[in-house]
């Protein structure tokens, strides 16, 4: 019995799966187990067959079923059920110990394991199916489309796919070739305009253009794409980019502008705000690539520009017109002055005292022209001022007499608008500040120059009338010139211009060497005259030119001429006191003479004539022009001046100067033959 129970002998539950594990001493034979049961193993039991091929494959389901029906191993139907050996009471009432059995490997479904492999391989069947359909279509049309345009494909809107190259060619130029004469709008930041593409230099380039279209894409994707979608290919252009440029730089007039900074101006009264606005440059370089690259498609070509900043912000304009033009100009400034005098900056003046500067920060900084503003206001006030006035030294009865200086009472302009900002913007109001003003020459200052008496004087005549109007106005100008000590006097610099304006005539003069009229002719008498009395008064001679030829009327070596802008008289006064001019004329006699101290006295000694030249004759045409001279020889001179000191009598210096006179040409006019003129009648010289 001990041997059945460890056999396994005894009840066996219907239930159990097939192939599972049976009771037995320890566990149930391995699974594909190649030993043979005997047939001594006990009644009731079958006994277990060899399952499988016996390769020991743990992953088959072993069936628990006779060899003769491994057939149905994986069949639906159940097995036949074993044959039960019937157990006496004894045996069924006998408790039989429970063996722990080994854990058996969970059998894998057969039916899961037999439909997973065929889906697989049914997959894997269909996708190389089509794969292998797409690979001979792909070639079927990469062959059929060969040697035409790609599908799809579009140049400038005009469609040219599955076309051959001539085809293609012949849509091209039909559909674009007309668009190389048509006006392409065109726009630059805010401008808009236009360019014709043939005066731009621009045309097609078709075979390039046909080159780049009919290269058929490899991409299986973009392929089959071709079939919805269209493809646009560039147009490749001609391009001449000398026009190009021309085109693109004419349009610079109109699109290039400076930036517009923000500001504040006005209009009469009304402060106007300046938005302020960017300028803009056009880029050329980048503006002809991108017109020659877009004009053909039809439509606006936006060409690059360069912005330009501005530097004031509108938050700036805005605060410089409520904060400060708008009230400014929202109320006349008034300055009273003394007597309650009255002066007004009005409203719509403001824009001349105000304005305004950009700052780096981006603001607007308002300025305020207190210059400007003075130019309004002062001549208002002028009649609550006293000028100052200088003492006057003049002569009265030959003697030099002082007229008192006049101390002055101005408006101080700086100090009155030193607050004008305020003023303007705020109070709108202000007072005029007083202040003395001394004279340039007092009183004082006059008495201690000592002008006192007469140090020099000298004379000359013999001039025309013409001449005499010119003398007396220059005579004039000097009249009364007071000559300060270490000064430097200027006979030019005093009477000014000396034009028709001024009063002056047409006179004698000598032109290169010969005698011509000319306006303000005979001043040099003037010239003269003057250089002379500054000579016996003891001045510094500075500069001064002789006349070319010698007239009679001068001395010899001690005479002088003038001509505006070229040729000038002046002296300087050594003298730590002052010399006032003193010069008349009347009709035939100019006097000049100087006031001081007498401080010296003044010895002129002229030295003998030598090396005499004689005169050329010139022959003229008759006629105004023309003055005839009979002419006069040149030769050599020379003066010297001796000073002495006026107290002592003690020799200062001793000076010579040597003038060498050229001959006076003869001047016959017309067949006058040698007639000759007088010699006086245009000795004047300018």
């Amino acid at each position: 019995m001990t041997d059945d129970r460890r056999r396994g002998d005894g009840p066996h539950d219907e239930t159990t799966p097939i192939g599972g594990p049976a009771a037995g001493d320890g566990g149930a034979d391995p699974v594909g187990d190649d030993r043979a049961h005997s047939a001594d193993e006990g009644p009731g039991q079958a006994p277990e067959q060899p399952v499988g091929d016996g390769s020991n494959d743990p992953t088959e389901a072993i069936p628990a079923v006779p060899p003769a029906e491994q057939g149905h191993a994986y069949s639906a139907m159940p097995p036949e059920p074993r044959p039960v050996r019937q157990q006496s009471d004894a045996e069924a009432t006998r408790e039989v110990p429970t063996v722990p059995e080994s854990p058996q490997p969970e059998p894998e479904n057969p039916t899961t394991t037999s439909s997973a492999r065929p889906a697989w391989v049914k997959a894997a069947a269909i996708t190389g199916g089509v794969v292998g359909v797409l690979a001979i279509g792909y070639g079927i049309d990469l062959a059929v489309s060969s040697g035409s345009m790609p599908r799809g494909t579009a140049v400038a809107g005009i469609e040219i796919g599955g076309a051959s190259r001539e085809e293609a060619h012949e849509r091209l130029v039909a559909g674009l070739s007309n668009r190389v004469d048509e006006p392409v709008a065109v726009r630059a930041g805010d401008v808009e305009t236009q360019i014709v593409p043939a005066d731009a230099g621009l045309g097609f380039d078709w075979e390039a253009t046909l080159d780049h279209a009919e290269a058929q894409p490899l991409n299986p994707f973009v392929r089959v794409a071709s079939f919805f979608t269209t493809t646009d290919s560039p147009v490749v252009p001609q391009r001449d980019d000398t026009a190009l440029f021309g085109a693109i730089d004419g349009l610079r007039n109109d699109v290039d502008r400076a930036p517009r900074e923000g500001g504040v101006v006005f209009e009469g009264a009304t402060p106007v705000a300046v938005t302020p606005e960017p300028g803009q440059n056009l880029d050329g370089q980048a503006a002809a690539d991108e017109f020659a690259l877009q004009w053909p498609y039809g439509e606006t070509v936006e060409l690059p520009v360069d912005t330009v900043p501005v530097t004031v912000t509108q938050d700036a304009v805005d605060r410089a017109m409520n904060e400060v033009a708008i009230p400014a100009t929202s109320a006349d400034l008034v300055v009273t002055g003394r007597d309650d005098v009255a002066a007004t900056l009005p409203r719509d003046a403001v824009g001349a005292v105000l304005s305004f500067a950009p700052t780096e920060s981006g603001d607007l900084e308002p300025r305020f022209d207190a210059e400007a503003a003075t130019g309004i206001l002062a001549p208002q006030l002028a009649p609550t001022e006293v000028q100052p006035e200088d003492a006057r030294i003049r002569l009265s009865g030959g003697t030099p007499t002082i007229t008192p200086s006049v101390e002055g009472v101005l408006v101080n302009w700086e100090e009155t608008l030193e607050q004008l900002p305020e003023m303007m913007t705020d109070t709108h109001t202000g007072e005029a500040v007083y202040e003395t003003k001394e004279p340039e020459l007092t009183t004082e200052r006059a008495e201690s120059l000592g002008v006192n008496e007469q140090v020099s004087t000298f004379s000359t005549g013999g001039f025309s009338a013409a001449s005499g109007t010119n003398i007396r106005l220059a005579a004039n100008a000097i009249n009364g010139a007071l000559v300060m000590p270490g000064e430097t006097f200027s006979l030019n610099g005093h009477t000014g211009p000396r034009g028709t304006a001024q009063g002056y005539v047409e006179s004698g003069i000598i032109n290169n060497g010969r005698p011509d009229n000319a306006v303000g002719g005979g001043v040099s008498q003037v010239a003269t005259t003057l250089y002379n009395a500054s000579y016996f008064a003891g001045m510094e001679d500075v500069a001064h030119t002789e006349h070319s030829y010698y007239i009679s009327r001068y001395p010899e070596a001690r005479e002088a001429t003038v001509f505006e802008g070229a040729i000038d008289l002046q002296f300087r006064n050594p003298f730590d006191t002052a010399v006032l001019i003193a010069a008349s004329a009347d009709s035939s006699t100019l006097t000049v003479s100087f006031y001081g101290t007498d401080h010296v006295e003044v010895e002129s000694v002229t030295g003998s004539r030598s090396n005499p030249t004689q005169p050329n004759t010139v022959r003229l045409p008759a006629g105004e022009a023309c003055s005839p001279s009979s002419g006069a020889p040149g030769f050599t001179s020379s003066d010297t001046r001796i000073i002495r000191d006026a107290a002592s009598g003690r020799e200062i210096s001793r000076d010579t100067r040597t003038v060498r006179y050229d001959p006076q040409p003869i001047v016959v006019c017309g067949d006058q033959g040698d007639d000759s003129a007088d010699d006086d009648s245009a000795g004047d010289d300018e």
